[in-house]
């Protein structure tokens, strides 16, 4: 559980709060959109203020039936983001969310980005582990079938579960063989699964303890909020909490978000409520 982040450990056991950063014209969400230098910057400011670890860039919304961007245009839009915000803000972490390998490249080698937050699983872009490799750097694994423009249609599965943990087991397997040490995994909320797929595997997200990897869990503001609440993104943010809060407690280490103070709090108020848990226990064997 423990990852290697630009040479400083990392124990997945803290949970940590991501910050999104979409510098996209059509992200889902519109308040996320950062589409110049002074949005990017008061976004950034805004994470690392709050108290988020993680800086996520993305430069090609993946909501259902989005835009294609070329690769020049993502790759021109993650780069200006990171050069400014490592400019202004040396120690933060960033991570960048993109399927294509030369994107996260760019932004690593060229930029100082530090991890790779790949929807894909490694699908859309069959150079993605070779590179995952050969920059060192964590490499975040989403399930995911099709891609962005399709996945909405590609929610068919014999046995739902049991093919989400072999989709992870073997690209874990092949990341090792190539030598990625530190990985992450997404469950992929919201991608490729109907309503209630989402919830029986946030219901059983405990299956992935045996992977024994730190978990990604992005709910933020997503359809499987504001649909059965019948709202809208904007009106998502209590259930975002609501469901944060089961993950932390079945075991996320990482919670992916639009809303960072609100996310900070959760963590916050469960690990405390998680700390007196363990004097209670502890209490218990000495009493006995």
């Amino acid at each position: 559980m423990k990852l290697n982040i630009n040479g400083d450990l990392w124990d997945g056991r803290r949970p940590l709060v991501m910050g999104i950063l979409n510098v996209t014209p059509d992200s889902f969400f519109a308040e996320s959109r950062c589409t110049d230098e002074t949005a990017i910057l008061k976004r950034a400011e805004e994470i690392v203020s709050q108290g988020g670890k993680i800086i996520d860039i993305g430069g090609y919304s993946s909501r259902p039936g989005c835009a294609d961007v070329t690769e020049e245009e993502e790759i021109r839009r993650v780069t200006t983001a990171t050069n400014l915000i490592k400019k202004e803000f040396s120690n933060a972490i960033i991570s960048i969310d993109t399927f294509r390998s030369n994107v996260a490249k760019a932004a690593i080698k060229d930029c100082g980005a530090d991890i790779i937050n790949d929807i894909s699983g490694g699908e859309m872009d069959p150079k993605m582990f070779e590179t995952a490799a050969e920059l060192k750097v964590p490499y975040i694994l989403m399930h995911m079938k099709g891609n962005p423009q399709n996945m909405t249609q590609n929610t068919q599965y014999t046995d739902f579960k049991k093919e989400v943990l072999t989709y992870f087991a073997e690209r874990v397997n092949r990341l090792r063989l190539l030598g990625v040490n530190d990985i992450i995994l997404d469950p992929g909320f919201g991608f490729s699964k109907t309503l209630e797929q989402n919830y029986e595997l946030l219901d059983d997200m405990e299956c992935f303890e045996s992977f024994h990897l730190p978990i990604l869990v992005g709910f933020s503001r997503k359809r499987m909020i504001w649909q059965l609440l019948e709202s809208t993104p904007e009106g998502s943010l209590n259930g975002t909490t609501v469901l944060d809060t089961i993950a932390l407690q079945k075991g996320a280490s990482i919670l992916r978000v639009h809303d960072v103070k609100e996310a900070v709090e959760t963590v916050k108020i469960y690990e405390k409520m998680k700390s007196c848990s363990s004097s209670k226990e502890s209490f218990s064997y000495s009493y006995i």
